[in-house]
């Protein structure tokens, strides 16, 4: 006898994680399009936007942030750093972190990619009804947030 899903759905494609991973996926796909154009990978992408909003954020904090793992947040900021779009000072002030920050041609860059990345996600945000876009936003961060705790016992 199987368990009883935790919702009604005909088969797996109608269940809650099935369509989040669909849309995420579909989310990946349009994004790794429009920053292959520009010579940025979704992390790299990620990385400049947050150091445009927090300055002197570290690779830890960033690959958290990111959704990768630190040693993959150490790859993107070294490639970001060759490339130019970020700067690392050689040695950590306090502790081990180095905090990064934008170049003017990470900045430059960052305003060049930002309209079609924006773009991909109006395309998605204009599939939502207005007046349930706060719902939406709403459930998804509570979706996120009892993930992220443990199971109860």
């Amino acid at each position: 006898m199987s368990p009883k899903p935790p919702h009604p759905a005909e088969d797996v494609t109608q269940h809650v994680g099935y369509l989040l991973k669909r849309a995420q996926a579909a989310l990946r796909a349009a994004m790794d399009k429009v920053l292959r154009e520009h010579g940025l990978t979704v992390p790299q992408y990620a990385t400049l936007e947050l150091l445009a909003l927090n300055p002197g954020m570290s690779n830890a904090d960033l690959a958290r942030a990111t959704f990768v793992t630190r040693q993959s947040g150490n790859v993107v900021l070294r490639g970001l750093q060759d490339a130019g779009l970020i700067t690392r000072n050689a040695t950590a002030d306090h502790g081990r972190a180095l905090p990064a920050h934008l170049t003017d041609e990470g900045r430059a860059r960052l305003a060049e990619v930002q309209a079609a990345v924006y773009a991909v996600e109006r395309r998605m945000v204009e599939a939502v009804p207005p007046q349930r876009m706060a719902a939406l936003l709403a459930d998804l961060d509570r979706i996120a947030t009892a993930l992220e705790q443990p199971p109860a016992q």
